[in-house]
């Protein structure tokens, strides 16, 4: 295999360049609120745990026919960490890290950033701006699991990986996929499929015949699948976004909740989101009887993976495919909306969306620009908002031997999507973030609030 071969992005990550407009930056933005750090000590922990990933010193550089990674001829770690040294409350960290957020990353190094604030007020904060490219959310939080130690005398043990973009290992990959497909059982075909699939199936080209019902069927589920409704959240973006972040609460009361009523607390957290969607659709006057809306929510598909293809521990890259969830938003109680989510979400999670949004988000990076504006549009308009569940360790972790006292992620919303909501637990709490354009909503903080009192809704009965 040639250098130029072993240098090529994957389509899962070339997507996420491809996606890119000038007033809409696909990056990931990670808040950390780590205590006692130092400019120093984040120095030298960077120089030896975070930059021994290989994919951190290289840079997406397009090459015709495609992107590859290039490694930086200049590569200097100060160029991507900065220090701010002034004292900051909460209200002045939030409007800071919003301006960040509108801030683009240089296209002539590799695109990341730290910031520390060792000044502000509750401990000091450590920012993160990467482009969707290096990797998803989940990739980025493998990252610090590893290099984050549980206990403040610990060191990383097992950390870094080289880069290894082989596409003639992903196409063979896919083809065994494929053939593994064809030869699987058709008992688990559903939908319009699914009397078919009763009798046995002993022939093979009578089994692939079924594979293939069973994916056009899903396919068609999931372009057929209605485009939201006008509202208030879906309008023509200015490109300017505003975050907002709640405090640390307790899962404790969560896990209560959705253990009386049944569900998952992935449930409930939905479902206040649901709620406070609907509290803000109705403070603008909107009818909600007839309204569609759906939450993007995006789905690890890791375990999902054939062999091949699934990446090894440890490994950056994108790995997640996305699921529309129905948000019951002319639903008036909290229990009713929350019994709905929890019907929706097991629906699409046992379904094949996630594998298909996962390969239609790849091959949008092969396609011709018209095509994948198309593509990209004709997703899009199938969400009002992105609601991304970040899972963290259950336990405190320490960065440089330092305590990480809270953790934020928000994720990048495609297209003209301007609302996302981040849930990030962490060390036996939950925490909610807001992103809008403030074309959507020029102030989230009143949209938080609403998630807050959702949740209130539950955990007081």
């Amino acid at each position: 295999m040639s250098h130029e071969e072993s240098s090529l992005l994957l389509p899962v990550d070339s997507a996420w360049l491809s996606l890119e407009r000038p007033n809409n930056p696909m990056t990931i933005t990670v808040l950390m609120r780590v205590e006692s750090l130092t400019a120093d000590r984040l120095a030298e922990f960077l120089a030896t745990y975070w930059l021994a990933w290989e994919r951190f010193r290289l840079m997406p550089v397009w090459r015709a026919p495609g992107w590859r990674w290039e490694p930086d001829p200049t590569f200097a770690l100060h160029h991507h960490v900065e220090t701010v040294t002034e004292p900051m409350d909460e209200a002045q960290l939030q409007a800071w890290v919003s301006a960040r957020l509108n801030q683009p990353l240089p296209e002539y190094r590799p695109r990341w950033k730290f910031w520390l604030l060792p000044e502000a007020e509750g401990g000091a904060a450590l920012l993160l701006r990467i482009h969707h490219c290096y990797g998803d959310g989940l990739s980025l939080m493998g990252v610090f699991d590893r290099i984050c130690t549980p206990s403040p005398q610990q060191h990383p043990i097992l950390y870094g990986a080289r880069e290894n973009g082989d596409m003639r290992r992903w196409a063979q990959a896919a083809q065994a996929w494929f053939r593994s497909l064809q030869a699987k059982d058709a008992d688990a075909c559903s939908g319009a499929v699914e009397d078919l699939s009763k009798a046995p199936l002993s022939n093979p080209i009578e089994r692939a015949a079924m594979t293939g019902l069973k994916l056009v069927n899903e396919l068609s589920q999931f372009l057929i699948e209605p485009d939201d409704t006008p509202s208030p959240l879906k309008v023509p973006l200015l490109g300017r976004r505003v975050c907002r972040w709640s405090r640390p609460l307790a899962l404790a009361a969560f896990r209560s909740t959705a253990k009386e009523t049944g569900c998952t607390i992935n449930d409930v957290l939905l479902a206040c989101v649901a709620g406070a969607v609907r509290q803000h659709l109705v403070s603008t006057g909107m009818e909600l009887a007839e309204s569609i809306l759906h939450a993007a929510v995006p789905v690890d598909i890791r375990g999902r993976l054939p062999e091949g293809i699934e990446p090894a521990p440890g490994t950056l890259g994108n790995y997640f495919g996305t699921v529309f969830v129905p948000l019951p938003v002319d639903g008036d109680s909290p229990l009713e909306r929350l019994y709905r989510v929890k019907h929706e979400t097991r629906k699409l999670k046992q379904s094949w969306q996630p594998g298909i949004a996962w390969g239609l988000t790849s091959g949008a990076s092969l396609l011709p620009c018209g095509w994948r504006d198309s593509l990209t549009d004709t997703l899009c308009k199938k969400a009002s908002a992105v609601v991304s569940n970040v899972p963290g360790t259950a336990e405190p972790r320490y960065l440089a031997g330092c305590r990480i006292l809270e953790q934020m992620c928000w994720v990048p919303q495609a297209g003209d999507i301007g609302l996302g909501i981040s849930i990030v637990s962490y060390a036996g709490h939950v925490q909610f973030g807001v992103v809008a354009d403030e074309a959507v909503m020029p102030d989230p903080a009143t949209f938080l609030a609403a998630c807050l009192q959702a949740l209130n809704q539950f955990t007081a009965g």
